[in-house]
């Protein structure tokens, strides 16, 4: 089976999996990670129904307890898992990818993450050698409602954002299942139907062609702020009253700042490895300690938890919380960024001032290259830039983070998609152009 990922498992679904290694999978998960209850949700894919009859049945062959939450948001399966103390749990999902995908997210007990290396590795190991045998006394299949619980979580720490003009996409996602429970009636909503063919536009928030028409919406109700969600309501992303794309990074700033202001001393905040420069040094100045680490849920969950973070963010979008399990949610992160930006109203200010504050370097923008040699990208990359010049700081944990006094780098391959994945910054555009270009030709001569 080739849906086997760092994070997760995830592929064209009937091509890189389909339902009997649905049921294989769900067979060793008891086994894995010592379960007898298992609580599993999904999302509004049209292949989620199979997947999830057959996953079923292979976790009850093996003799454990399903409870199946129904159509669900992967935070809404988080937040279950550990509210009400299961052993494992799964949601079924491709989270931003196109319709023909979907795949599983398995989390242990506290909601903490099965990645690569906390058990998914071991899990491929059961799927590919070990044999598949029913106990004798099967589990059983339970329902249960945990979103009554989630929506009360939630409104416990809704702010008053009554001054504000408010704009969403839910990308006919998951985040229709939940987001008028929380934002109420009075915001401007588009696709907010579910529709697992997504008809209007991919889940992903990410690519700015799928966020025009929230951009649209934002200038024509002239809203203070847009908001877009991914397919399953774990990754969120803003725009400015400007109808402009809020890099989700900036947000991670803007949140840290959030923290630092409302009595948490010195938190420290992490971040993924392509954050920006001025993230840092804006978090830095708000009192707070910022701290760059690997992409990707599994390992930011794990890096909060250790370092006793009150926040991280990623770049794609993902906002994570101490008070929630270290865990992501996309709702409980729209319901800060309302707090700030009608704060700033209430002060005469705007979304769109703040982020300018934070943002004073040049970027690139994550920059896509699909070419076969990876690897030898890297290292001509990593030679070129660390022999022949002088940097102040390299970091090589999640491919490598190049640092000079003006400028920076990183380049890392995807773990998802086929991509190397390319961001420069500098502090003027005309440094930034050269260096992209420089780097460009170094990438485009292994392709």
């Amino acid at each position: 089976m080739k849906a086997f990922h760092a994070y997760d498992i995830r592929g064209i679904y009937n091509e890189h999996f389909n339902k009997e290694d649905a049921y294989k999978v769900g067979f060793f998960i008891p086994k894995l990670l010592d379960a007898k209850k298992v609580l599993i949700g999904r999302d509004v894919r049209v292949s989620s129904d199979e997947i999830f009859e057959s996953l079923s049945r292979g976790i009850t062959d093996a003799g454990a307890d399903v409870y199946d939450m129904g159509l669900a948001t992967t935070p809404s399966v988080y937040f279950g898992t550990a509210h009400f103390g299961f052993d494992a749990s799964v949601q079924i999902t491709a989270s931003h990818n196109s319709k023909e995908y979907n795949g599983m997210k398995i989390s242990r007990t506290q909601a903490r993450p099965v990645g690569a290396d906390s058990g998914l590795k071991e899990l491929q190991r059961m799927f590919e050698n070990d044999p598949v045998e029913p106990v004798a006394k099967k589990g059983s299949i339970h329902t249960i409602d945990v979103l009554p619980a989630y929506k009360a979580y939630l409104k416990e720490r809704t702010p008053d954002f009554s001054n504000l003009d408010i704009s969403v996409d839910c990308s006919n996602g998951m985040a229709s299942l939940l987001v008028k429970d929380v934002l109420g009636d009075k915001p401007h909503y588009i696709y907010d139907t579910l529709d697992g063919t997504f008809p209007n536009h991919e889940p992903n928030p990410l690519v700015v062609d799928n966020v025009k028409d929230l951009m649209n919406l934002v200038k024509k109700n002239k809203s203070d702020i847009g908001i877009i969600y991914d397919g399953d309501a774990d990754r969120v992303m803003f725009v400015d009253e400007k109808g402009e794309y809020i890099p989700a990074d900036m947000i991670v700033g803007l949140l840290g700042a959030y923290y630092s202001a409302h009595g948490a001393e010195n938190p420290t905040i992490v971040m993924d490895i392509r954050t920006s420069r001025s993230v840092g040094e804006f978090l830095e100045s708000k009192g707070a300690t910022p701290v760059l680490w690997k992409v990707g849920h599994v390992f930011a969950k794990q890096k909060i938890a250790e370092l006793g973070a009150v926040f991280g963010g990623e770049l794609a979008g993902h906002y994570y919380f101490q008070d929630f399990f270290n865990c992501d949610s996309a709702l409980l992160c729209t319901l800060l960024v309302l707090d700030v930006a009608a704060s700033q109203k209430r002060k005469g200010s705007t979304i769109s001032a703040l982020i300018d504050e934070i943002k004073v370097y040049a970027s690139s923008g994550e920059v896509n290259f699909k070419i076969e040699k990876k690897a030898e990208a890297m290292e001509a990359l990593k030679k070129t830039y660390t022999l022949d010049h002088n940097p102040t700081k390299v970091l090589d944990f999640d491919g490598y983070r190049v640092e000079f006094e003006d400028w920076w780098f990183n380049v890392r391959p995807s773990n998802t998609e086929p991509y190397l994945r390319l961001i420069v910054e500098a502090k003027t555009e005309e440094l930034l152009t050269k260096h992209l270009g420089d780097i460009t030709k170094i990438i485009k001569s292994f392709s």
